[in-house]
């Protein structure tokens, strides 16, 4: 049987969320600097790009589940990219609900896509 918590969420949506932000998260931390920055094969845009805009868009999310007006997130630089998408995803799944939580895991599968 699925429980909901607090905030209407299936707990089992929250936990996946949760294991895969923190493999995407390690992942990236574990990845070389050169292999984050270099353009995608076929693409214009590095992974890094794609974490930074995946930032941006947990950010928003939670900005927009806390009832926030939105933020632009600091351009860091590419070594604390994993860190910044760490913090970000915390927020999320600390005040979305269920529909914020399917958002965020689909910017979370863009990024693994990117790696």
């Amino acid at each position: 049987m699925s429980t909901t918590d607090e905030l209407g969420a299936p707990e089992s949506r929250r936990t996946e969320l949760s294991r895969l932000l923190a493999l995407q998260t390690d992942r990236i931390r574990g990845l070389p600097l050169t292999r984050l920055d270099r353009p995608r094969p076929g693409e214009s845009t590095s992974a890094a790009d794609v974490v930074r805009a995946a930032a941006q868009d947990l950010a928003d999310l939670a900005a927009d589940a806390e009832g926030q007006p939105r933020r632009t997130v600091p351009r860091l630089a590419t070594h604390g990219l994993g860190d910044q998408l760490a913090v970000l995803g915390a927020d999320v799944l600390r005040c979305g609900d269920a529909t914020t939580l399917d958002a965020a895991h689909d910017v979370l599968v863009r990024v693994r896509r990117a790696l």
